[in-house]
């Protein structure tokens, strides 16, 4: 295990934190693992170490009259209280590595440190002193640009052209965490029976859950640490044979891969791995409570392969307890096809299967007006009000 310390600069605490004036980063170099369980392990227990660590250097600083807190776990727990209304972390411990000069980001969006590469863990300690010098962001890139994670990742998250696909990652890779645990228990209460359930979910997911829940949550995937050559040992061996050693496996492996209906990484997983089941789950993001947060989860969900072609603009304007309006483009800008005028809440109890969208229209609780009605009624002073 090793430590690496480094010191950011107060702005990016105050921007992560809105507290401390400094930041104390550092990174452990857990053992690649050869199977999922073995690799979990690893995983809780280097994130307890660091939470230890990050205890034992503010108990340190104490007596030397500098005040100092854990930023954040290096896991969880985190504010789950937040969970439907907007982040639930404290700090993010990523963006504060890269501005500590620790790594550059990733494509697969994870830290990539010169020496250990993605097999770093990361925390953080807030100092409220003065730090005699600062490191600064790294001037190159340890990225090997190999694209070995776009080749092992099983829902096609990580495209070549650096295009991240949040949903496809959150949904299987995180299955029993979060939002993946949240659809499982709809799951039981949708089930009728026993054998209902049973139809739904197979015995070895009910008892991976059942491990999750008693021994910390287990990663699905996380293939894109598993393969990626980049650090001071990158490929000692030829790429051939690492290839054939690390990434092939993964790729050949028969597992379950759980994805979005009409997603991309549906599709991806048909067309790349059809040794690899695909199963159908519910959405995993946290169910918008509010138009702020149903306006931040689009650019997450969206998907690009179903809207391949599609030149589109919609204008959302909402109304009552939460005013609102918001433009979705997927093309250049334009006018927009279709102007979307909604009550607040009528929209989120629409979004949560709560009320009948045709319903709502008729109760004039919400409407629409496309592009085309609205030119051919333009001489009409509310054209763009148009309910239909």
């Amino acid at each position: 295990m090793v430590i690496e310390l480094r010191y950011a600069a107060g702005g990016a605490a105050h921007a992560q934190a809105g507290a401390a004036h400094d930041l104390a980063k550092f990174v452990f170099h857990p053992a690649l693992r050869p199977s999922a369980s073995i690799a979990n392990v690893e995983f809780h227990h280097t994130i307890d170490d660091i939470d230890e660590v990050t205890r034992q250097i503010v108990r340190a600083l104490d007596p030397e009259g500098i005040r100092a807190m854990t930023g954040a776990a290096a896991g969880f727990p985190m504010e789950a209280d937040r969970w439907e209304g907007g982040r639930i972390w404290i700090i993010s411990h990523k963006p504060i590595a890269v501005a500590a000069g620790l790594g550059r980001m990733g494509i697969h969006r994870n830290v990539i440190h010169p020496k250990f590469g993605s097999f770093v863990m990361l925390g953080t300690v807030l100092v409220a002193a003065e730090i005699g010098a600062y490191a600064q962001p790294l001037d190159f890139n340890p990225c090997l640009e190999c694209k070995l994670c776009v080749a092992a990742c099983p829902t096609g998250a990580i495209s070549p052209d650096g295009h991240f696909n949040f949903t496809a990652c959150y949904t299987h890779n995180y299955r029993e965490f979060l939002g993946g645990f949240g659809d499982w228990v709809e799951t039981i209460a949708d089930s009728g029976s026993a054998a209902e359930y049973r139809q739904k979910v197979s015995g070895s997911e009910t008892v991976s859950m059942w491990q999750s829940l008693s021994f910390g949550p287990n990663y699905k995937a996380a293939y894109c640490l598993s393969v990626c050559p980049a650090g001071e040992d990158a490929f000692l061996e030829e790429r051939k044979r690492f290839v054939e050693r690390t990434v092939d496996p993964l790729r050949d492996k028969a597992e379950t891969i759980y994805v979005a209906r009409g997603s991309d990484a549906e599709d991806h997983v048909v067309r790349r791995f059809p040794n690899k089941g695909v199963k159908l789950v519910g959405n995993v993001l946290p169910r918008a409570t509010s138009v702020r947060g149903f306006l931040r989860n689009l650019p997450l969900a969206f998907q690009r392969g179903p809207s391949k072609g599609l030149s589109a603009t919609y204008h959302f304007t909402f109304t009552g307890r939460e005013e609102a309006k918001a433009t979705v483009v997927i093309r250049e800008e334009g006018e927009p096809d279709l102007r979307m005028i909604a009550d607040s809440d009528t929209w989120l109890r629409f979004l949560r299967k709560e009320a009948s969208l045709p319903w709502a229209l008729l109760r004039r609780r919400c409407g629409c007006c496309s592009r085309s009605l609205a030119a051919s009624r333009s001489k009409h002073r509310h054209a763009d009000r148009t309910h239909c």
